[in-house]
């Protein structure tokens, strides 16, 4: 969006915009970690539903039909645990950012303090490395590394106990 609005202002408009999107619950902007304030804010958002019936509701792709598309399920799975996670963090001394550098990705960074978690969500086949998660830890001092789904902790347990973040800090 911001590439096409190349007008004075139009940036300020679209976080502006993005800002009361969130304080409504539909969307957020997640910013890129890095170790710095600053260049934290200069990163472009990744865009985070915070209600996953926006992503489905006016689908044609019943969920059975979701689940047997790879690309369409993981999409829906890593939003699911993203809303979960931001909507679960309001109010506390949690932040959540995503990562990426050289063609490596981490789906989200959970900070509280100067304590660093890092999280790779899979919905689809067992994954044995996670090179972003690794990518990610070498750069910076992460205290946690979680894969969430398969090959790591079961979505809907992570899902329903997801109050209890804490104690991935601990």
């Amino acid at each position: 969006m911001i590439g096409q609005l190349q007008d004075v202002g139009n940036t300020t408009t679209l976080a502006h915009y993005l800002s009361l999107l969130q304080g409504a619950g539909l969307v957020m902007g997640l910013q890129k970690y890095a170790g710095q304030q600053a260049r934290r804010k200069s990163s472009s958002p990744k865009l985070l539903v915070l209600n996953t019936a926006l992503m489905s509701a006016l689908s044609p792709v019943t969920f059975e039909e979701a689940k047997m598309q790879p690309g369409f399920w993981g999409r829906l799975v890593e939003t699911s645990v993203g809303a979960t996670i931001a909507n679960n963090i309001q109010g506390t001394r949690m932040a959540l950012y995503y990562w990426s550098g050289r063609n490596r990705e981490v789906d989200f960074v959970l900070t509280k303090g100067d304590m660093i978690v890092a999280m790779e969500v899979k919905s689809g086949r067992k994954k044995v490395s996670l090179p972003g998660i690794e990518a990610f830890s070498k750069e910076f001092p992460v205290k946690k590394k979680l894969l969430i789904g398969s090959g790591g902790i079961p979505l809907e347990e992570f899902l329903s106990s997801f109050p209890s973040i804490n104690g991935y800090f601990s």
